[in-house]
């Protein structure tokens, strides 16, 4: 095939870049219930996009929760079929207050685009979809079958997703997923990525009373919600960060001496990330190191505490709620499932006094490995290395991307990743970035690799 896609590329990266701008404009924050809205017309934006660059069958299916979008495009007799997957929802923006600019207004600075999402991962999803635009417009064809997957609801760990799947997967059949939710480095040092951890999250929540206390009359007489739940929540971890409920480490894969080295040799993110994010030193079970513990390791996190007043001043009482929520990243061979019961136990251990405790909102998928011989694997670090003149380096993720395990359950398919996200790129946090090198750059690595997916 030729190369004028290239060309067709450079022509459209003002109009591309337009609309990257229009997404990011979109508050899909899927969490928030206030939001739904956003979500929804955030799927109808990318409907139209994938419409708009030339793909088939566009369709918005609904989930039970937030909705999914899929389109697909499969003309190429004798091909493998690609399945495309990327998320349109967003993390919230909060802390507002630790923003430099609107976080839903994106702009422009030394390079960068600054907005919520604009790395993880609406910069990302449109990669793809440029992409095929760019083949169809200039050869008129895609080398190999393509369908698109976008979700709304991976940054709420994809709660209807696997439901969904089921219900779908002769829809959805393909012969290898691409996941447009990663990172492949940068052009100097490029990787591909191999693993993902598992992840599994809940609720807890406390309540001792009908109401709050004056806290001069029920003090040193009723239990109070936020000491009872920061008590349990203490008995979760040491001082080091290991963790303390009984049986959560039996299924843990031990690291053998070849991983070690393999991890000991992977891009130092938590480097970049302690300087990127400002703390202080690394922190978590000593006998493993920074790296090993950043993708390797299983971890318990308390993502936010609330109860009592939060407001301006003082208020003298003694809350009757508290609630806190949990995730915990999974590695091999960890079952979510075996997970939420070893929590729920240690809950109901902890649990003293006549103190009301439940754990609400409990969902978790699987960590995943690619194969390290998969073709598919080997054709994209070739890509990578034609592109950048570089040699690939293979590397282990610290986050989770759920449906990848999902893919492998249901549609019996391998999971790529390719992405332009850089991993001091404040996800998740306040002044999130993209680079708009890779924004431009991965476009191009999209039309190299489906290229490469069609040859024998």
């Amino acid at each position: 095939m030729s190369s004028k896609w290239n060309v067709y590329l450079d022509e459209n990266q003002d109009r591309f870049l337009e609309e990257f701008f229009e997404l990011l404009r979109i508050p899909s924050i899927s969490a928030e219930p206030a939001y739904a809205k956003d979500v929804r017309a955030a799927a109808e934006w990318v409907g139209r996009r994938l419409k708009k660059a030339g793909i088939e069958h566009v369709q918005t299916l609904e989930t039970g929760g937030h909705p999914v979008v899929y389109g697909d495009w499969l003309h190429a007799d004798g091909k493998p079929t690609v399945l495309v997957y990327g998320h349109f929802d967003v993390q919230p923006a909060e802390p507002l207050e630790l923003w430099d600019s609107d976080p839903f207004e994106p702009i422009i600075d030394d390079g960068k685009v600054f907005a919520r999402a604009a790395t993880d991962m609406k910069g990302n999803l449109l990669l793809p979809i440029v992409a095929c635009e760019a083949l169809l417009q200039t050869d008129g064809v895609l080398p190999v079958n393509i369908k698109f997957l976008f979700e709304g609801e991976e940054e709420i760990g994809s709660r209807s997703f696997s439901g969904f799947l089921d219900t779908h997967k002769d829809l959805l059949a393909c012969d290898l997923v691409v996941s447009a939710d990663s990172g492949v480095g940068t052009e100097e040092q490029p990787t591909v990525g191999t693993g993902v951890r598992g992840v599994f999250s809940a609720q807890i929540n406390v309540k001792t009373a009908a109401m709050d206390m004056h806290s001069g009359f029920g003090g040193g007489i009723a239990p109070n919600a936020i000491h009872e739940l920061v008590r349990i929540l203490d008995s979760m971890r040491d001082e080091d960060g290991r963790i303390l409920i009984d049986g959560f480490y039996d299924q843990v894969r031990p690291l053998t001496d070849d991983e070690k080295k393999q991890i000991a040799n992977f891009n130092a993110f938590p480097d970049a990330m302690r300087e990127s994010v400002g703390f202080k030193e690394f922190y978590g079970e000593p006998e493993f190191t920074p790296m090993e513990r950043g993708v390797a390791r299983p971890t318990l996190e308390v993502n936010g505490i609330w109860g009592g007043y939060q407001g301006a001043g003082g208020k003298t009482v003694i809350p009757c709620e508290a609630h806190a929520k949990i995730t915990a990243r999974l590695v091999p061979d960890q079952d979510p499932k075996k997970i939420q019961a070893l929590f729920e136990q240690h809950i109901k251990a902890h649990t003293f006094r006549s103190v009301e405790v439940t754990v609400e909102d409990e969902h978790g998928t699987p960590p995943y490995r690619v194969p390290g011989n998969d073709p598919a694997l080997k054709k994209l670090e070739h890509v990578l290395e034609e592109m950048t003149g570089h040699p690939v380096k293979r590397q282990w993720a610290g986050g989770s991307v759920p449906v990848t395990s999902l893919f492998k359950e249901v549609l019996g398919a391998e999971t790529l990743s390719l992405g332009g996200s850089q991993d001091d790129e404040r996800p998740h946090a306040p002044n999130e970035f993209y680079r708009l090198s890779s924004f431009t750059r991965i476009q191009k690595a999209y039309c190299l690799l489906l290229q490469e997916l069609a040859k024998e």
